[in-house]
């Protein structure tokens, strides 16, 4: 549930001040611990109950005021400005510059708009027309998003911040950190946002979330957690950062530091963000550090340098030390081996695997893709050993028609 309740704009940007400069914000409030945890900030103050399954109660106030006090804060000014005299006009210019560089900051942010062609083997699952948010982040109109978004793409349209719509070509795709890089097909004539350091991020740091959708969708978070994450999906981060409260359009959002630079790429909503297992719900973030050493190869040839991952085409949940299969991959690796939803994946060899993690750095030990691999599964009352001979995932994925 969440819930809106006005209040004063001027207490709300006095506040985000006297929070941020005297260190206050994101502190827990006594006895929060993980029953209740209560996370305030300016521009809301949010409070999770473990005891009515993560219920939300948000204030909201002025993105505006947020947005500004959270560039004014970097800058390091202090709340109280003069009214009156030189300090005042000099007040007023860097409140200017502060509100540039916010329409900056925004205008940099682009939604993306993506039709898959017809047959795309994705479709099944993230639906043959999608929608997200992407980052400019150089003069050449390249644009980083989060894959899923524009993977087997017929047509890719991106919408700026002052409603123009342009035509955009995925040219990379990077399946092992989730980024997708588009190029716009024409000038944009925005300001890029400037790539920061993900790593420097610090626990409880307040960063600001940014989808598509200006001002308006701007939103204030904190990191509450840097950890590894392994999806289901043959999918594994070393240290992905994860911030609450939630917003509601994670998908390519972009996640910026207190320096005012993009530090990750919005993935996924999360029901917990923190390795302990309290119910606070929050987003993940791909970081923005692993775009870095690959988006050179991105730009050139598409993908990554180097001998691709082993891919099998299973998707599994941990259960009780076990890993369900959940879904197999049509004419995928393991389904043409015979693996089927239902089964339970008990080993590599002769290695037992009892979580994501186990099983995929099994897997991708054995070496590139086009290894075999013998997975031990559990079929009804059988444990059988199916030779799975695994590809590279591009060779999964369908391509648009060129004729």
């Amino acid at each position: 549930m969440i819930e809106r309740v006005p209040e004063v704009e001027e207490q709300a940007h006095a506040r985000v001040h006297r929070e941020m400069i005297t260190g206050r914000a994101g502190r827990r409030s006594a006895g929060g611990e993980f029953g209740v945890a209560k996370w305030k900030s300016a521009p809301f103050s949010m409070t999770i109950d473990k005891a009515t399954s993560g219920s939300i109660t948000m204030t909201t106030r002025s993105i505006l005021s947020a947005l500004t006090a959270f560039i004014f804060v970097l800058g390091g000014a202090v709340a109280q400005e003069p009214k009156e005299g030189p300090h005042a006009q000099k007040s007023q210019q860097t409140q200017a510059e502060l509100e540039r560089e916010a329409e900056e900051m925004l205008a940099a942010v682009v939604r993306v708009r993506m039709k898959a062609i017809p047959n795309a083997r994705s479709n099944t699952t993230l639906g043959p027309s999608r929608e997200g948010t992407g980052v400019v982040i150089d003069e050449r109109g390249h644009i980083v998003t989060i894959g899923y978004i524009v993977i087997e793409a017929d047509s890719i349209e991106i919408t700026t911040r002052d409603e123009r719509t342009v035509p955009a070509t995925l040219i990379g795709y990077d399946h092992a950190s989730g980024f997708g890089l588009l190029r716009s097909g024409a000038p944009l004539g925005v300001k890029p946002m400037p790539m920061g350091q993900a790593a420097d991020l610090a626990m409880r740091e307040p960063v600001m979330v940014l989808p598509a959708g200006g001002r308006d969708a701007a939103s204030l978070a904190y990191v509450v957690s840097r950890r590894k994450f392994a999806a289901s999906w043959e999918y594994l981060l070393e240290s992905a950062i994860f911030t609450a409260p939630p917003t509601l359009q994670w998908a390519g959002a972009a996640l910026v530091s207190r320096e005012g630079k993009l530090v990750g790429v919005g993935s996924l909503y999360v029901r917990e963000t923190q390795e302990s297992g309290s119910e606070i719900p929050g987003n993940m973030f791909v970081p923005i550090d692993l775009l870095k050493p690959i988006l050179a190869d991105l730009i050139e040839k598409g993908r990554r340098s180097g001998p691709a991952r082993p891919w099998l085409g299973l998707a599994t949940e941990e259960l009780h030390g076990h890993l369900l299969v959940t879904r197999v991959s049509p004419e995928g690796p393991a389904d043409k081996a015979g693996v089927r939803n239902g089964d339970i994946v008990v080993g590599v060899g002769a290695d037992a695997v009892k979580s994501h993690e186990e099983l995929y750095r099994k897997v991708w030990g054995l070496g590139a893709a086009g290894v075999e691999v013998p997975l031990k599964i559990l079929q009804g009352a059988d444990v059988r050993e199916l030779r799975v001979r695994s590809i590279d995932r591009f060779q999964y994925f369908r391509e648009k028609p060129v004729y």
